[in-house]
């Protein structure tokens, strides 16, 4: 499969042009070929999340006694009642990763007035709740209102974390945003928001930004998130919102977070592709 990248970035949208064949620009690596290496694994099959195991903040490993993680008519509720995580057995790199999910109408705890929170992490490694005794270390793809699409890079502090992007400041004094025409900046800790994130950005439940690309909530959502090598592209509903190149680790486990949100999947599917 070819893939090579079209974009608009005039009125700051980027906007990924789906022909059959998809374009990612990956901070300098264009051109390239992306080849399927395998049949795609479907981690989520609408039945049972066989390719997961649970893990919940004072509750431990496979424990689930508030019912945070039940599947309903094929499609998995994700309660956010219990912080904590879904993460695969195995670790995976080289990959396209596509998960459809909508926001539901419960929040609760202390973001029961907060925008709706989640995330999928890639390259997860160590220990299970090392990460404010719920999530493992790696790379996450925040799921939020106003947000998804933000790149953190969730480590130790230590060369074992990493990510380059290109960035802007502008904006959000002290905060680095996506910027394809802004300077290459490398993390071993902290955030990358996606290119629309809105300045003026308040964390209420049902918040939406001016150029918003997550549809509201009910509605079902699109993330494709490409782990090629070292680099990383996130899109959402066909939109490139953000990338990050020389990501270290390069591989690990994939978590599916529970974070005081209501949450629906129906398609969790990885297709494992060429370096």
């Amino acid at each position: 499969m070819n893939i090579w990248t079209t974009m608009r970035y005039g009125s700051r949208m980027m906007r990924l042009v789906v022909t059959g064949m998809l374009g990612i620009l990956l901070l300098g690596l264009a051109g390239r070929n992306i080849a399927r290496a395998g049949e795609p694994i479907h981690l989520f099959n609408g039945k049972e999340p066989d390719h997961f195991y649970s893990y919940l903040r004072g509750i431990g490993l496979d424990k689930d006694p508030h019912a945070v993680f039940t599947i309903q008519r094929g499609v998995l509720r994700v309660s956010g009642e219990d912080w904590g995580t879904l993460m695969t057995r195995k670790e995976y790199d080289n990959y396209h990763l596509i998960v459809e999910y909508r926001w539901g109408d419960e929040t609760m705890g202390d973001r029961a007035n907060k925008a709706r929170d989640s995330g999928v992490w890639v390259h997860s490694i160590g220990e299970e709740g090392a990460r404010g005794d719920a999530w493992m270390l790696g790379i996450e793809v925040n799921v939020i209102e106003g947000g998804t699409g933000d790149l953190l890079v969730i480590g130790d502090g230590s060369d074992t974390f990493a990510a380059i992007a290109l960035v802007r400041t502008d904006e959000q004094p002290n905060r680095y945003v996506f910027d394809l025409n802004g300077e290459a900046l490398t993390l071993h800790e902290g955030r990358i928001n996606w290119w629309g994130r809105d300045p003026g950005w308040q964390d209420v439940k049902g918040y939406r930004g001016s150029r918003d690309v997550e549809k509201p909530p009910g509605h079902w959502n699109r993330l494709d998130i490409y782990a090629l090598g070292r680099n990383i592209s996130v899109i959402l509903n066909d939109v490139l919102v953000n990338q990050a190149s020389q990501v270290r680790p390069y591989r690990g486990k994939i978590q599916i977070q529970s974070e005081g949100a209501e949450i629906f999947y129906r398609r969790i599917e990885l297709i494992p592709v060429e370096d």
